[in-house]
């Protein structure tokens, strides 16, 4: 049995191993494919196990390349891979719905700290020399902000939305929660579900969590943000589109929005004219927050498990079924 995998490096850069894999079939492991069917057919060849994370598999490149009959997404979200199509060919597509709960809660709680105490810009004054210089025992370049007592808006309540949470009250915050599926049992006194209209209106900290559909794409956009407080803070660990790049880039560049932080974009890697860019009080990091290495191990873990289920005639996580 052929297995490949199309773009390896960013799930095991070389700190975790297939092994177990390996003793499953004949690995192939490429780096990366480039964003081309005539590529992607060309690594998979005959392979029938295809493993991806971002590397699309379109309708053209399914309906040629004839010996899959399982393809693994090293990711949640599965929309690079024509599901409708794999299902008409008989091919079963998995993916790994919870691997890194924790990790983005804790990267959405890094990135509101570095947004209240800009601890890494703090840091590079004081080796550039301003405390040396400075006439006082302190100093600060930035406002300094205190979590207690605000309110974060979560947008998407799920395992993700419910962690992130947890962590945000331990601060003393308040939570309004938007979900699609609402459980009364996670209400609480510092915790309740509002309409949208209601979080954009009431909260200090919004933070996006919800999957990217037609009603959420794009749901932060000037006319959202003119629901919000002056001064609101937006944290984004989710999907780009679901922020329209440009309004919020105005946002912040007017004083509305304070601060935002992103872990995704619109387009990855980012592009050099992206308007994020071009916007103040906003920090970009390069989707990082699923990556620590435990939370890689248990996407690796769980993908392997997939596929032993397949390969024993009970599949698991089928997102085409």
């Amino acid at each position: 049995m052929k297995i490949v995998i199309l773009d390896a490096f960013t799930l095991n850069p070389g700190d975790l191993n297939w092994e177990r894999l390996e003793a499953l079939g004949n690995l192939t492991l490429y780096d990366r494919v480039a964003n081309d069917p005539q590529e992607i057919l060309a690594a998979i060849g005959d392979a029938e196990i295809v493993f991806t994370n971002k590397t699309p598999i379109p309708k053209e490149v399914l309906e040629q390349a004839r010996a899959i009959k399982y393809i693994g997404v090293l990711a949640t979200g599965y929309n690079i891979v024509d599901v409708y199509s794999a299902k008409k060919l008989g091919i079963t597509v998995t993916n790994v719905p919870t691997y890194g709960t924790m990790a983005v809660a804790q990267m959405t709680l890094a990135l509101l700290l570095e947004i209240c105490h800009h601890v890494g810009d703090h840091n590079n004054a004081v080796k550039q020399g301003g405390w040396t210089k400075s006439k006082d025992f302190c100093f600060w370049n930035y406002p300094l902000v205190e979590l207690e007592g605000k309110t974060m808006g979560i947008i998407g309540f799920g395992r993700i939305g419910q962690a992130t949470a947890k962590m945000a009250q331990a601060f003393g915050m308040q939570i309004l929660a938007i979900s699609s599926r609402k459980r009364p049992e996670l209400e609480t006194n510092t915790c309740t579900y509002v309409d949208l209209d209601e979080l954009f209106r009431k909260s200090d900290v919004i933070s996006l969590h919800c999957p990217l559909t037609d009603d959420t794409e794009g749901i932060i956009s000037t006319a959202n943000i003119s629901k919000m407080k002056d001064g609101v803070m937006i944290i984004n660990t989710s999907r780009g589109q679901l922020v329209v790049e440009k309004d919020l880039k105005e946002a912040l560049n007017s004083g509305k929005v304070a601060a935002a932080a992103v872990d995704v974009v619109s387009k990855e890697p980012i592009d050099e004219d992206n308007e994020l860019l071009k916007a103040k009080n906003c920090i970009i990091t390069p989707h990082i927050a699923w990556a620590p290495k435990e939370s890689r191990a248990r996407l690796m873990n769980t993908a392997i498990m997939n596929l032993e289920a397949f390969l024993k005639g009970s599949p698991k996580n089928v997102v085409n079924g």
